[in-house]
């Protein structure tokens, strides 16, 4: 995690180095801050700008933001650019002194709470979480797909379901994944009867429920190959293709891969940008040595070095898993997609 750590005092600084040493043995990118003319000689960052400009910028290049001061500072600082749990980073608020450690913005989905916990292990400060699912020990749909890097397909519906927690009420779960671990107060599995549940998978046409939760693993890869020259419009509609006849997410792909010969194809590079998907190349010898069953070409081999481009790097690029989706051609462009091998846990 890359945190920005801020302080206004020596006390603070000297705490400010504490977390940061914390924080580095964690495996977290730590820079710290300074902001007062009684600080100029500390081994921080000096900041001249207002707060408030430097909160800004610490919104838009750090995933966690610490404060070691009042919380009001804090408050007035972040308040605005404060935009959306699903893209705010975590924020937290410390004393001086290390007694408190207080997460004050996106404590699950931005892991300020769970950011708390290892600064409170650390220096022996006590944690002052105020989410409701903590408070009252309730499974937090949000906690959960962090953890389980799912995507969440509706906020509002989550709340829903927290609150329905919350209130004693009982959620269906169903997931075409393996689950591990045992489920949670009021979740019930495989109970389609309830009006309100959470499905977990890729598949968009699977809606077990009067109002689903679709709780999405980003685990597909589609294997792209194409022809020279190619236009990002013509990939995007077999793309689309693809997904629509086998029903499944857009959020679900997670990458794309080819062979390396086609790295700087501007149409395969544009539609990557427009579906914000990273490009995973490989050799034709690569390739070659995939192991599997994929449907040949001759004329593909003696362009590439290889018989078939998408279906093999679709499988080359994911863990443990497999094609869910053969080779589907349309006007020069070839598109596969293969699953990785995946599971979700509750603790």
């Amino acid at each position: 995690m890359d945190t920005g750590i801020i302080c206004f005092t020596m006390n603070g600084f000297v705490l400010a180095e504490k977390i940061a040493h914390l924080l580095v043995r964690q495996g977290h990118n730590v820079s710290v801050f300074a902001k007062s003319r009684y600080l100029k000689e500390v081994s921080a960052q000096q900041v001249k700008e207002p707060l408030q400009q430097w909160a800004k910028r610490m919104f838009e290049t750090k995933e966690a933001v610490v404060f070691i001061g009042a919380s009001g500072i804090a408050v007035r600082a972040v308040a605005p650019w404060v935009e959306d749990k699903k893209y705010d980073p975590a924020v937290l608020v410390l004393d001086e002194q290390g007694k408190f450690c207080i997460p004050l913005l996106s404590g699950h989905l931005g892991g300020a709470n769970e950011l708390a916990g290892q600064i409170s292990t650390g220096l022996g400060a006590t944690p002052v979480l105020t989410t409701a699912t903590d408070v009252n020990q309730r499974f937090a749909v949000d906690v959960f797909a962090k953890k389980n890097r799912l995507y969440i397909s509706n906020m509002t519906l989550a709340k829903e379901i927290s609150a329905k927690l919350l209130s004693g009420g009982s959620i269906g779960f169903i997931s075409e994944l393996p689950v591990e671990g045992e489920l949670p107060e009021g979740l019930y599995m495989d109970r389609e009867s309830l009006p309100l549940g959470i499905y977990v998978g890729v598949h968009y046409d699977r809606q077990p429920f009067e109002q689903t939760l679709w709780l999405i693993p980003r685990c597909i890869t589609a294997g792209i190959g194409c022809r020279k020259g190619t236009q990002r419009e013509q990939i995007e509609e077999l793309f689309e293709e693809v997904c629509q006849i086998n029903g499944i997410f857009h959020e679900a792909v997670t990458q794309v891969a080819t062979i390396d010969i086609k790295k700087e194809e501007e149409g395969l590079a544009a539609f990557c940008r427009e579906m914000d998907l990273p490009l995973i190349t490989y050799t034709a010898r690569e390739l070659e040595q995939t192991e599997g069953e994929f449907s040949p070409s001759d004329f593909v081999k003696s362009v590439t070095g290889v018989d078939n481009v998408c279906e093999r790097s679709a499988v080359r690029a994911v863990t443990g898993g497999s094609l869910i989706q053969k080779k589907i051609g349309k006007n020069g462009v070839t598109v596969a997609f293969a699953m990785e091998e995946w599971r979700v846990g509750f603790e």
